[in-house]
């Protein structure tokens, strides 16, 4: 398609979304779920067709051979037209990068091409029921046996898991090792025989999640993905490294926060709901302004970010519950939205385990004893 500009490309997505932006589904964020898989993959389709998917992934596997700084562009007008950048985030992001930085060749050609045309839909198998945000501590195993390993164990808080045909693996290869040290990372089909996917209800009465038990699979050993026991490194650097959310993440908090700003329309507030609502208003606007100051690269920055607007919606779900009044405790967006809010204190790392972080690395704290 020959070189073109960051501006140049962006000029170009901003003008197909205005023209196509009608035939997506709502904006679900990173994860589709289950109730909008055929439109999200319907919208799938027209990106790719269009050149937008893949966009800094070599051309020989489809992609358009442009840069990060070209996908980053493609993502914030997305979040500017209100629109998902990409069907399955797993499966693009996450495998996409581990398969391009650590991927053998063999592997590349078998996943990335059918990665992006969705003939392969991923889900991340890392989150365990004793081992949520602290994945070192997973106890999930791969034994080796010749040439495939035998897997058993429990996933939890899977994304996608009834509607995928692969997951991203991390199992411990090495019970003996540092606990860090003895993790592998591995390409893994979702219909393996003892392989059983359950969705998991929370208290809204949803199942956005899924449990994923496995019962001596067999797993064929050209599935590892990078070294043996070296897994660790392969999910971090993945999950480290991908570029352009800090502008998509100022575009919905702007928006959260005009959200907020109405809860006080047709209300006759008083000096107390009034002082509530200014603060969590005040603090959305010290986070906004955090992020744009961090730029494009992660940082401790973005664990004061996660706390702090986690923090910020639980107690804008209660102000919005109290507001309502005793209808609030019954049926409805305030009831729902108060029986939801706990969940974002789990979801995309513990509000613990962000504060271990914000300690530690930023306030050069002394280390969690671990007993």
């Amino acid at each position: 398609m020959g070189e073109i500009t960051v501006d140049e490309f962006q000029r170009e997505a901003r003008d197909w979304l205005g023209a196509n932006a009608t035939h997506a589904p709502r904006d679900y964020g990173a994860i589709c779920p289950p109730d909008l898989v055929e439109r999200g993959l319907a919208w799938h389709r027209r990106i790719r067709e269009a050149g937008f998917a893949g966009i800094h992934w070599p051309t020989r596997y489809g992609g358009r051979g442009l840069t990060a700084e070209h996908n980053a562009a493609w993502q914030f007008e997305c979040a500017v037209a209100g629109v998902p950048s990409v069907f399955n985030m797993v499966g693009l992001v996450l495998t996409g990068g581990a398969l391009l930085k650590f991927g053998t060749p063999e592997q590349q050609q078998q996943h990335l091409a059918a990665t992006l045309s969705t003939e392969h839909v991923w889900c991340q198998l890392f989150s365990e029921p004793g081992a949520g945000s602290d994945l070192g501590g997973l106890s999930t195993r791969a034994e080796r046996d010749g040439d495939r390993f035998i897997v058993n164990g429990q996933k939890v808080w899977c994304s996608g898991g009834r509607y995928s045909n692969w997951g991203i693996l991390m199992a411990r290869t090495d019970p003996d090792a540092p606990k860090h040290e003895g993790i592998s990372f591995f390409l893994f089909p979702m219909h393996l025989p003892g392989v059983e996917v359950r969705p998991l209800r929370q208290m809204t009465g949803e199942s956005e999640f899924d449990e994923v038990f496995f019962a001596d699979v067999e797993l064929p050993a050209d599935h590892l993905l990078g070294p043996l026991h070296g897994g660790w490194n392969v999910g971090m650097a993945v999950l480290t490294s991908e570029r352009g959310h800090i502008g998509t993440s100022v575009i919905g908090l702007e928006r959260r926060l005009e959200a907020m700003s109405k809860l006080a329309e047709g209300r006759d507030l008083g000096a107390v709901e009034r002082d509530r609502l200014a603060s969590l208003l005040s603090k959305g606007s010290a986070y906004k302004a955090m992020a744009q100051r961090q730029g494009p690269i992660a940082s401790t920055a973005a664990s004061l970010m996660k706390l702090g607007i986690t923090e910020m919606m639980f107690d804008t779900a209660e102000l919005r519950a109290d507001l309502a009044g005793p209808s609030a405790m019954l049926d409805g967006p305030d009831a729902f939205g108060m029986l939801q809010a706990p969940g974002g204190r789990i979801a995309g790392g513990t509000s613990q385990v962000q504060r271990n972080i914000i300690g530690e690395r930023l306030l050069g704290l002394p280390r969690e004893p671990k007993g």
